[in-house]
């Protein structure tokens, strides 16, 4: 695993954040290293594909960068006919997901392709994944996403989305803040590259708030909505049709 030193130096511009050459090459790095959680939350997909792949379904995971969503999914079929479709509009990142579906032994069918994921057609869906993609997606965009998921879906059919987020109450959001700034201290990162990063982020990941989530998928048409996992401010709900 290569070892994310991208902000390490200090940099006279700091360009926005992007899922480019570099950063695909330590992406597993700095995600572990920046995401509380996120080792739990990709096992935890595995379970809940136990439970939620339906027989003769399509699988998405949607913004699937290096494919780790993907392999839990794969990991966790249990029924037969199931297929998976992995998107990333970043193409290093998809050609690095195809070598690793390639490596993995899973006969499980998967698709891995480049495009915005707002363009993708969703159908005979049983399970979606948003594994902190859709803070990426401009806000205006993001219910009509969310209801193409829902209208694609099965019946029983559940979204997993996970996402960094804010918190109305000002002193816990700002807690909260601090403690992930500590854990990514505590996984080696330093001040200036703590500091450069969320720079480089602010214009690119937008966060919003647990009951604006809740209140969008309601929207969208999800019958039950609710938190399953968080970790300091990050957090990761299910929505099932």
């Amino acid at each position: 695993m290569n070892k994310d030193k991208i902000y390490s130096a200090s940099l006279a511009k700091i360009a926005d954040f992007s899922f480019d050459e570099q950063v695909a090459g330590v992406f597993e790095d700095m995600i572990e290293r920046s995401v509380p959680g996120y080792r739990s939350i990709i096992s935890m997909i595995e379970t809940l594909t136990e439970h939620y792949a339906q027989p003769d379904s399509t699988l998405y995971d949607l913004g699937c960068s290096l494919g780790a969503a993907t392999l839990s999914m794969r990991r966790g079929i249990r029924v037969d006919g199931c297929s998976i479709v992995s998107v990333d509009n970043s193409e290093t990142m998809v050609k690095r997901c195809r070598k690793t579906m390639d490596r993995d032994l899973h006969d499980t069918p998967v698709e891995v392709f480049c495009d915005d994921i707002r363009n993708v057609e969703i159908t005979n869906a049983s399970m979606v994944v948003l594994n902190f993609t859709l803070q990426f997606i401009p806000p205006e965009n993001r219910l009509d996403l969310l209801q193409r998921i829902y209208t694609g879906m099965r019946p029983g059919g559940v979204l997993i989305l996970s996402e960094k987020v804010l918190f109305s109450d000002e002193h816990l959001n700002t807690l909260l803040s601090e403690i992930h700034h500590d854990f990514k201290r505590a996984h080696g990162y330093s001040d200036l590259e703590i500091s450069q990063k969320r720079t480089a982020l602010e214009n690119v990941l937008v966060p919003e708030t647990i009951p604006t989530h809740r209140e969008r998928l309601a929207e969208a048409g999800f019958s039950s909505v609710d938190v399953w996992f968080q970790c300091f401010n990050f957090m990761s709900m299910l929505a099932v049709k």
